[in-house]
């Protein structure tokens, strides 16, 4: 009989390319999962890996029993559910992923409403890199909150099997110090003036930046200074010492350091942010449980939000 373990294991090997990578995303040896690929290869009888110096590959048939270990895990998962619905409780764990300002902000109004359902509980983790929705389809986590900054609905192609439920659209707001000239509501914002200003800028790569590019993009210049750092936490406190401006998405707002002022920029860039799952886990009430929560806390994160992401600035 196969072990679901094992076949969760290649199906991680399909999707990570290498068995170091493997180990590492599941929390093992790489000579652990080696061996446990072994194993499996000796249960199917059959060679599931072309190992070399240079690395592994899956052979026909490792691609073969990935088809069917997808299928596999989805119906185990399935039965699971239908299980725990019946049930009517919410029980056991929901391990949520999100980026970081989404983290900050979403924690509270999260932890409050599911502290009432005392057979659960919520792991809530950060991650840096742009993984929940790979994260959802591999099972590592229940839920992933993803941010798009394209405009276009996801949950095509590669995540057509997935479900992905809308939170909020968050577009991105100027931040600047408190005793800055543009901290008064009366100065207008113009924003190809603001190219003279002094910009701090998250780095290429990091999903913030699509927002600030396409900002200067619509202006048709760039700053006559910037200066890049990691991670939106970073930037609003230099901000907040005086270094320079920022535009960033109003979600950061939730939980920034003292000493900021924020400004509705005129036809800010925006993303949408999303709940990202598998459609079979909402017959597991803890789920639905959880997805209200989120449904719940974005509202909340909205009205928070709502006063610089409605009001009209002034303009010339």
């Amino acid at each position: 009989m196969l072990d679901l373990h094992r076949l969760q294991l290649l199906r991680e090997f399909s999707v990570r390319g290498t068995i170091v990578a493997t180990a590492s995303a599941l929390g093992y040896t790489p000579s652990a999962v080696s061996q446990q690929l072994a194993t499996l290869e000796r249960e199917t009888g059959v060679a599931l890996l072309d190992r070399s110096p240079r690395g592994a590959e899956l052979t026909d048939a490792g691609r073969l029993l990935v088809i069917q270990a997808e299928e596999i895990l989805a119906m185990v998962e399935a039965a699971e559910s239908v299980l725990a619905e019946q049930a009517d409780v919410a029980l056991g764990v929901v391990t949520v992923t999100a980026f970081p300002t989404a983290a900050v902000a979403f924690a509270p109004e999260l932890a409050l409403p599911l502290r009432r359902h005392r057979g659960m509980q919520l792991v809530l983790r950060q991650t840096l890199l742009a993984t929940g929705t790979q994260k959802v389809r591999s099972r590592e986590v229940d839920i992933a909150i993803v941010d798009d900054w394209t405009g276009k609905h996801p949950g095509r192609g590669a995540d057509s099997g997935l479900r992905h439920v809308h939170l909020l659209r968050d577009p991105m707001v100027l931040a600047v110090p408190e005793d800055h000239r543009l901290a008064d509501p009366s100065y207008p914002l113009v924003l190809d003036r603001l190219l003279n200003e002094s910009w701090i800028v998250a780095p290429e790569g990091e999903r913030s930046r699509y927002g600030t590019d396409t900002l200067f993009a619509d202006v048709g210049g760039l700053p006559a200074a910037t200066w890049e750092f990691e991670g939106l936490g970073t930037i609003l406190s230099l901000v907040s010492k005086g270094i320079g401006i920022a535009a960033v998405p109003a979600l950061a707002m939730v939980g920034a350091p003292a000493g900021l002022v924020y400004r509705k920029l005129p036809s800010p860039p925006a993303r949408h942010v999303y709940a990202v799952l598998r459609p079979a886990s909402l017959r597991r009430p803890a789920m639905r449980v959880t997805l209200d929560a989120l449904r719940q806390a974005a509202r909340g994160v909205e009205d928070e939000i709502d006063p610089l992401t409605t009001k009209d600035e002034p303009t010339m």
